[in-house]
């Protein structure tokens, strides 16, 4: 049986590790074959690329673009996190042949999310969601989701609770780019139909658990269970 791909998207700070890995122990403890990866793959050659010279991540090296990951032209910055998803997909792709069920924290849609909101005009930020997606899924041949599952948190909120985290890369650093990401990534939600969890709920962030069960309902409605 081929495997699927499950993509857990978000606005900053709204849970996607938390949450994949949550279900990642839930499809596990129904005995159902599951493995949990994550974009950029900080730990593989091109994912440091990315956590350092680009994003300027602490742990890694600061980053050596002067003006920062924000502002570094958009078609620039996706070739590097398009580079890195296509040196590790054939770990995914053997998964995948196996028919297990590949969560994947963060895809392709969070380099058209962080990309594409670099731009202002609607017409321009448009060919770049069609660029990304025709260098990652066609020349590159990386494969499709089956489902992406897209966690909203407004950026008021994820502000609040951003404040106690002590490293903080270049795109989490400028506020005004996660407010943009945020807008696309809500565009982008419609243009492709994903699957929307709402993490705030009257004026409260929901709880992890929650989230979860929400997760959970929503893929046994599409047959994933």
């Amino acid at each position: 049986m081929k495997g699927k791909i499950i993509v857990i998207e978000g606005t900053d700070c709204s849970g996607k590790e938390t949450q994949s890995k949550l279900l990642e122990k839930y499809f596990n403890e129904k005995q159902v074959k599951c493995i949990r990866m994550s974009f950029p793959a900080y730990d593989t050659p091109t994912g440091k690329i990315v956590g350092g010279p680009y994003l300027g991540k602490k742990e890694i090296c600061d980053s050596f673009f002067e003006e920062g990951a924000a502002l570094v032209d958009p078609y620039i910055s996706s070739l590097y996190y398009a580079a890195d998803r296509k040196y590790c997909i054939s770990r995914v792709m053997e998964y995948i042949s196996k028919g297990y069920i590949v969560l994947l924290d963060r895809y392709t849609t969070s380099n058209m999310a962080h990309q594409g909101g670099k731009i202002d005009n609607a017409d321009e930020r448009f060919r770049m969601y069609q660029w990304i997606d025709k260098l990652e899924f066609w020349l590159l041949n990386l494969p499709k989701p089956d489902i992406t599952i897209f966690l909203h948190v407004p950026y008021e909120y994820s502000y609040e609770l951003k404040k106690n985290r002590e490293s903080l890369d270049g795109h989490e650093k400028s506020g005004d780019h996660l407010i943009h990401a945020e807008q696309a990534y809500i565009e982008l939600s419609q243009l492709y139909h994903w699957e929307v969890i709402e993490c705030v709920q009257d004026k409260k962030i929901k709880t992890i658990d929650q989230i979860t069960q929400e997760i959970i309902c929503l893929l046994k409605e599409k047959g994933i269970d």
